[in-house]
C-alpha cells in the first residue's frame, strides 16, 4: 500500500498568496525523478489548515493528474467527522489512492469518539485510510489499544505515528493484524521505527532531499543498516533544523532556495526568522541545497 518513502508535500504559493500550480507540478516531478513511492498533498506540511475547500480539492486534483508513478495519499482529515467524510469522498472521486486522516484536533475526543470517527469515515469510502496520530498538533493521543482496535476495521490500513512514544509504537507493531502498515511521522525516528519492523516514513525532509531519504528507507528495507545509518547521520542536522520553527516554516524556506514557491507560509504561520535562517542555511549548504 503505502510502505517505503512518502513525501508530505509543501503547497507552494505565489507572491500574491495563491497556490503556485506550476511549481507544485514541478515539485511532484522532482519527487518522482528521485524515486519517491508516495506523495502526500494537503497534510500538515501542505498547510491544509489554511487552504480553502476549493484549494484543497484543486491541490489533490493536480497531484493525481501530475503523478505518473507515485501513489497519491491525499490529506483529508478534519476535527469534524462530517467534513472529514466529505473531504475523503472528494479525494476518492478525484482518484487518490488513499487518504491520510488526522485525528480530530481541538475537540479532544475520548478514545471511543476517535474510534467512532474513523469507523464512520471507513464506512463512507472505498479507498484505504491512513490514520495520522500527532498529539503535538491535535491535543490528544490515539492509544495503542484504540489503534489496534481500529486496525480491525475494513479500510483502515495504516497509521502514520508521530507521537514520539516508542513504547506505544512497539505495542502497535507487536499487535497489528497482517497487512496493517506502520509509518513513521518523524524523519529522525525512521531508522528506530524500521528497526522494530515499521514499513517506512511520511517525510518532511524528502521535499528537499528525496533521493537521500529514499535511499535510507530502501537500505533499511534491504537490511543494509550501516548504509542507512550513514545517510541518517548525514541528515541529522537537517532533521533538527527543519523543526526549529513550526513546520512547514523551515521547509518552505528550503524549498524556495530550490525554486519551489516563494517560501512564505500563510498566516498565522510566518516566514522563517533571521535566527532560524542562521541555523538552517549552513545545514542546507553543507548538503548542497
Amino acid at each position: 500500500m503505502f510502505a517505503g518513502i512518502s513525501t508530505a508535500l509543501i503547497t507552494p504559493f505565489k507572491d500574491d498568496g495563491t497556490v503556485d500550480e506550476e511549481a507544485f507540478r514541478r515539485l511532484i516531478d522532482f519527487q518522482e525523478e528521485n524515486g519517491i513511492d508516495v506523495i502526500v498533498p494537503c497534510g500538515s506540511t501542505g498547510e491544509s489548515a489554511t487552504l480553502s475547500s476549493d484549494e484543497h480539492i484543486r491541490v489533490i486534483e493536480i497531484a493525481v493528474d501530475q503523478a505518473n508513478k507515485a501513489k497519491v495519499l491525499a490529506g483529508a482529515g478534519s476535527n469534524s467527522t462530517a467534513e472529514a467524510i466529505t473531504l475523503s469522498r472528494h479525494a476518492e472521486d478525484i482518484g487518490a489512492d488513499g487518504v491520510l486522516s488526522i485525528s480530530p484536533y481541538y475537540n479532544k475526543p475520548t478514545q471511543e469518539g476517535i474510534y467512532l470517527h474513523y469507523r464512520a469515515i471507513a464506512e463512507s469510502v472505498d479507498i484505504p485510510i491512513v490514520v495520522y496520530n500527532v498529539p503535538g498538533r491535535t491535543g490528544s493521543n490515539i492509544t495503542s489499544e484504540t489503534m489496534l482496535r481500529m486496525a480491525e476495521i475494513p479500510g483502515i490500513d495504516a497509521v502514520k505515528e508521530a507521537s514520539g512514544n516508542m513504547a506505544q509504537v512497539q505495542r502497535i507493531l507487536a499487535g497489528r493484524p497482517e497487512g496493517f502498515e506502520v509509518l513513521s511521522g518523524d524523519d529522525g525516528l525512521t531508522i528506530p521505527f524500521m528497526s522494530l519492523g515499521a514499513d517506512g516514513v511520511i517525510s518532511v525532509a524528502a521535499n528537499c532531499c528525496p533521493g537521500l531519504m529514499g535511499k535510507m528507507v530502501h537500505y533499511m528495507n534491504s537490511r543494509l543498516t550501516d548504509e542507512a545509518l550513514g545517510i541518517n547521520n548525514a541528515l541529522l542536522p537537517l532533521f533538527g533544523a527543519l523543526f526549529i520553527e513550526s513546520n512547514p516554516i523551515p521547509i518552505k524556506f528550503a524549498m524556495k532556495r530550490l525554486g519551489f514557491g516563494n517560501g512564505i507560509p500563510r498566516l498565522p504561520l510566518t516566514p522563517l526568522s533571521g535566527n532560524g535562517q542562521a541555523i538552517l542555511i549552513p545545514v542546507l549548504e553543507e548538503l548542497g541545497l
